[in-house]
């Protein structure tokens, strides 16, 4: 990806990649730890992994084993993906807006695709931290548009405000959370599936109807409640 009009989105973003600060993106995760620019750097890593190796090849090595993806019902992505081939030319695809919980366990980007004959659409990912520090996506989902998606000038990047000590139970990290990350993954993807943040400020949920047309919503904490930040609706017809 070469989105040069993000301006200081990407300033922001070239600072991460040539600097110490990079190890940002190896920290406990912990309040105040959100840093939106090690997303935008793994979701453009992504797509220049699928460049170079292939794309579903790209979505194997960067899945965690619990995520899922829509083809068009809900599947675990490793199940789906196992052995498929790539295809002989990747989508291009690139983050306009990222949204971040506070201790940055979890964090959303959305952009634009571009499919190897010219068609276009947008695309939402949702991406865990493991506890390595690496970024894993958990959901990825897309849908085509009529026309393309109107190029930001500047990368918008939205963090969940910091809970107080003690407001919320994984605010701040300890055994329990610890113990919830060694949880087993999810064996089965159903038609409604939900994740949360390790310190509770970021959510996502889906719906899937019978036809596959679904719904996912994300919500953030905002000036002291979970605020709706994205909303999207993918028709029966789009979803195949």
């Amino acid at each position: 990806m070469k989105p040069a009009a993000l301006g200081l989105a990407l300033l922001a973003l070239a600072g991460v990649l040539a600097s110490p600060a990079l190890a940002e993106r190896h920290r406990r995760p912990g309040p105040g730890t959100a840093n939106p620019s090690a997303l935008v750097a793994t979701e453009i890593a992504f797509n220049r992994l699928a460049r170079e190796k292939g794309q579903w090849t790209a979505f194997r090595k960067t899945s965690d084993e619990s995520a899922i993806m829509f083809v068009p019902q809900p599947v675990l992505a490793r199940s789906w993906l196992g052995g498929r081939s790539d295809p002989a030319q990747p989508l291009q695809w690139e983050p306009y807006e990222v949204w971040m919980s506070c201790d940055g366990s979890l964090g959303v980007t959305r952009g634009a695709y571009q499919a190897p004959g010219g068609a276009a659409g947008y695309f939402t990912t949702i991406w865990r931290q493991d506890k390595k520090g690496e970024y894993r996506w958990v959901l990825d989902q897309g849908a085509p548009l009529a026309k393309p998606l109107d190029k930001p000038l500047m990368l918008s990047a939205s963090v969940a405000d910091c809970p107080s000590r003690g407001e919320w139970p994984g605010a701040y990290r300890g055994k329990a959370e610890d113990e919830r990350r060694d949880r087993e993954p999810i064996k089965v993807a159903g038609m409604d599936g939900s994740g949360t943040s390790d310190d509770g400020t970021l959510t996502w949920a889906y719906h899937v109807e019978p036809d596959f047309a679904r719904t996912l919503t994300v919500s953030l904490r905002k000036d002291g409640e979970m605020k709706p930040v994205l909303s999207l609706k993918v028709s029966a017809e789009d979803a195949r």
